[in-house]
C-alpha cells in the first residue's frame, strides 16, 4: 500500500517536472499557457483562471457555439516568445492573429495546429529563415499574413503546395533567392514586394500586378517591365561578346556624327518655338480655361467616361488662348511671367509635361467641392485625371510644393498617389491617374443598366477592408495631422478591375482655405465640427462610418449634399434600427441571398454605428475600427 502511494506521488512528480505542452490541457488552461509566454500586459489581464473563456468573453477570444474558434490579439502592444505548442489540443481553432505586436525570435510554430484557416502574423519583429517545408501539414490554411517582419532565406516551397491558399503577404522582410512557382487556382491576392528576391517572375504568376513583386531590385520579368537577362539575348539574337568587338567602331562613328546631331536639335527647337508661338488655340487648356458654373448636386450619378464613350461626354472647353504667360480670358501680353511646366511628383507612369497634356485628348468629368476634373489621354496613350483645384491658396509655393511631393512618395495598394502638379497662385492643377472602373459612389448608385458587375457580399467585404488599411496608412504616415485624410467619401474611392479600393483627394486639410474647407471637405461634416468646429483624426472615423453603412445598405447618404436634401439619413436610419433590433431590414436586397453572411454584415453595420456617434468621446477610434474589421 505504502509503495503504490510512492509510485503514484512519484508519477504526479514525473507529470510536473514533463513540459506543459505535453499534457492535455482544457481551454482556460491552454490559454494561459499561451498568456504565460507574453510579457506582462494589461491588455490580457481578463484572461484569469477564475473565469471562462467564452462566457466571460476574454479579450481577443472568438468563440462559436462555446467552442473557442480564434484569437484575434493585434495591436495591444505585446511582446515575448509565442508557444503555440500548448494550443495543440484546441480543435476547433481556426483563425489566430497578432499583428502589429512587438514579439521576436524565429516563426512561431504555429503549424502545428494544423486546422488553421487563417494566420496573421505581420507587423511583428520575427526573423530568420523559415524551413522549407514549414507549411506542409497545413493543409487547410486559405490566408497568410507574414508582411512586415524581419524573415530572410528562401520563401518556403511547401507554400506552393497549399491547395485552398487565397491570400499570401510576405511583403517587406528579406527573403531572398527565386520565387517558387504558385499554380493554386485559389490564390488571388499575393504581396512579395519590398524584398531581396532575384531571377524571373514565375509565368504561373503572371496574372497579378507588379506592385506585387516590386521593390525586389534583382527581379525581371513580363508585368516587370524589366526583361530577363537571358530572355533578352535570345530574343535580340545577338551575342554580347560580338556587341563588344563592334562597340569601339560603333563609337567612333557616333562621334564624328554628334556635331551633326547637335545642330539638328538646335534646329528643331527653334522650329518648335516658332510653331508653339504661332498657335494661338488649343483643344485641351487647363491653365487658361473659363471657370465652368457650379451645378447643383443631385442623387444621380453619371457613369465614368471610357474611351468608347468620349464622344457622348461634353467636351472640354478650348475657347480660350494659350501663350507664355496668359491670363484668364485673353491672349498673351507682355511683361507676364513664363509659364511653369508641370513638376512631376511620381514617376510611375512616366515624366509628362504640359504640353503633353494640352495636346492630349480630353473630356470633363465633373465638377466636385474642390474643383473640376478632366480626363486627358496623352499620345503615349496613357490617361491620366487633372483637378483644377479652385481653392488651394493656404499655402505659398514652398509649402505647397513640400505637401505634394510629400503626398507623391506614399507607397500603399489602397493609396492613389498624385502624379503631378502645376502651381500657379490663382489656381494649381494636381494630376493622378486614371482608374476606368470608376468610383464606389457610382458602382453603389450610378445608372448601369445590365452591365452593372454583381456586388457580392465578399466584394463589398474586400472593399471595406481595403478602405481601412488604406485609411490607416494615412493615419500612420500623417500621425500628426489634425485631418489625415479629411474627405473620405464613396466618390474619392477608386476602383481597380479587381475591385481592389484606392482612397484618393486625402490629406489637402492644410492646403484648402480656411473659409472654403467646410464646403470642400467631408471630413468637415462630422457633428464636432459642424456644432463645435472641432477636427481630430475621429473626423475621418466618422466618414468612414458613413462608408461602411452606404457599401451595406447600398443607400445614398443625405450626408453627401451641402443641403442635406435627397438621399437617404442613415446615421439616423440604421442607429434607430439597431435600437429597434431590426438590422436585417437594412442590408441591401441584393444581398439577401447569402444568409450565411447575414452575422457579418449585422457586425459590420454595428461597427459603421460605432464609427457614427455623435459624440466622439463615444466614437470608437481608428484602431478599433480595423481591429473589429480585420477579425471578420
Amino acid at each position: 500500500m505504502y509503495c503504490a502511494a510512492v509510485r503514484f506521488s512519484f508519477f504526479l512528480f514525473s507529470l510536473s517536472l514533463l513540459p506543459l505542452s505535453l499534457l492535455s490541457l482544457s481551454d482556460y488552461d491552454a490559454l494561459l499557457a499561451l498568456k504565460s509566454s507574453f510579457s506582462p500586459n494589461p491588455n490580457v489581464d481578463s484572461w484569469v483562471s477564475s473565469s471562462s473563456p467564452c462566457k466571460d468573453k476574454w479579450t481577443g477570444i472568438i468563440c462559436t457555439r462555446g467552442i473557442i474558434s480564434g484569437i484575434r490579439l493585434g495591436n495591444l502592444n505585446l511582446s515575448g516568445k509565442l508557444d503555440f505548442e500548448v494550443l495543440k489540443d484546441l480543435h476547433g481553432l481556426r483563425t489566430i492573429s497578432f499583428i502589429n505586436n512587438s514579439f521576436t525570435g524565429p516563426i512561431p510554430e504555429f503549424n502545428k495546429l494544423t486546422s488553421l484557416r487563417t494566420v496573421y502574423m505581420s507587423g511583428n519583429q520575427f526573423s530568420g529563415e523559415i524551413p522549407q517545408d514549414f507549411f506542409a501539414q497545413m493543409g487547410s490554411l486559405k490566408k497568410l499574413w507574414l508582411s512586415d517582419n524581419n524573415f530572410t532565406g528562401q520563401i518556403p516551397e511547401s507554400l506552393t503546395r497549399l491547395p485552398y491558399l487565397t491570400e499570401l503577404h510576405l511583403e517587406n522582410n528579406n527573403f531572398s533567392g527565386q520565387i517558387p512557382s504558385f499554380t493554386q487556382h485559389s490564390l488571388t491576392e499575393i504581396d512579395l514586394s519590398n524584398n531581396d528576391l532575384e531571377g524571373e517572375v514565375p509565368a504561373s504568376m503572371s496574372k497579378f500586378p507588379a506592385s506585387a513583386f516590386s521593390g525586389n531590385q534583382m527581379l525581371c520579368g513580363g508585368q516587370l517591365g524589366t526583361p530577363c537577362k537571358s530572355t533578352a539575348v535570345m530574343e535580340s539574337g545577338v551575342d554580347p561578346s560580338a556587341a563588344e568587338k563592334t562597340s569601339n567602331a560603333e563609337d567612333n562613328k557616333a562621334n564624328n556624327m554628334l556635331t551633326i546631331i547637335i545642330v539638328a536639335v538646335f534646329t528643331v527647337i527653334i522650329l518648335l518655338a516658332m510653331f508653339i508661338k504661332s498657335r494661338t488655340r488649343q483643344d485641351f487648356d487647363l491653365l487658361e480655361k473659363e471657370r465652368m458654373p457650379e451645378e447643383n448636386v443631385e442623387v444621380k450619378v453619371v457613369a465614368p467616361a471610357s474611351a468608347s464613350s468620349v464622344h457622348n461626354k461634353k467636351p472640354a472647353d478650348s475657347s480660350l488662348r494659350k501663350g507664355n504667360g496668359s491670363r484668364r480670358g485673353g491672349g498673351s501680353q507682355s511683361g507676364t511671367p513664363a509659364m511653369i511646366d508641370l513638376v512631376v511628383v511620381n514617376e510611375e507612369k512616366g515624366v509628362f509635361g504640359m504640353q503633353d497634356l494640352m495636346k492630349a485628348t480630353a473630356e470633363v468629368l465633373g465638377n466636385g467641392g474642390l474643383g473640376s476634373a478632366y480626363k486627358a489621354v496623352m499620345a503615349t496613350g496613357v490617361s491620366v485625371v487633372v483637378k483644377r483645384m479652385r481653392e488651394m491658396n493656404k499655402l505659398g509655393r514652398e509649402g505647397f510644393d513640400a505637401e505634394i511631393r510629400r503626398i507623391g512618395q506614399l507607397k500603399h495598394r489602397n493609396i492613389l498617389t498624385p502624379l503631378a502638379y502645376h502651381y500657379r497662385k490663382e489656381e494649381k492643377l494636381v494630376v493622378s491617374e486614371y482608374v476606368p472602373r470608376g468610383s464606389l459612389l457610382y458602382l453603389l448608385h450610378g445608372d448601369h443598366g445590365s452591365s452593372r458587375p454583381e456586388l457580392n457580399w465578399p466584394t463589398r467585404l474586400k472593399i471595406i477592408k481595403g478602405i481601412v488599411r488604406g485609411l490607416n496608412f494615412l493615419h500612420e504616415e500623417y500621425a500628426n495631422s489634425e485631418l489625415p485624410h479629411g474627405n473620405l467619401k464613396s466618390s474619392n474611392i477608386l476602383l481597380d478591375e479587381d475591385f481592389e479600393p484606392r482612397l484618393n483627394d486625402y490629406a489637402f486639410y492644410p492646403l484648402i482655405n480656411t473659409t472654403s474647407a467646410p464646403q470642400g471637405l467631408f471630413g468637415l461634416k462630422s457633428p464636432e465640427w459642424v456644432q463645435h468646429q472641432i477636427v481630430s483624426p475621429k473626423c475621418d472615423v466618422y466618414c468612414l462610418g458613413i462608408v461602411i453603412l452606404e457599401i451595406i445598405t447600398s443607400k445614398f447618404p443625405s450626408q453627401y449634399l451641402n443641403n442635406s436634401k435627397g438621399g437617404v439619413d442613415v446615421v439616423q436610419w440604421v442607429h434607430s434600427a439597431i435600437a429597434e433590433k431590426r438590422e436585417e431590414e437594412l442590408i441591401d436586397p441584393e444581398m439577401a441571398n447569402a444568409t450565411n453572411s447575414h452575422t457579418e454584415m449585422i457586425k459590420l453595420l454595428h461597427i459603421g454605428a460605432a464609427c457614427t456617434e455623435s459624440n466622439p468621446e463615444n466614437r470608437i477610434d481608428l484602431k478599433e475600427a480595423i481591429r473589429r474589421i480585420e477579425n471578420l
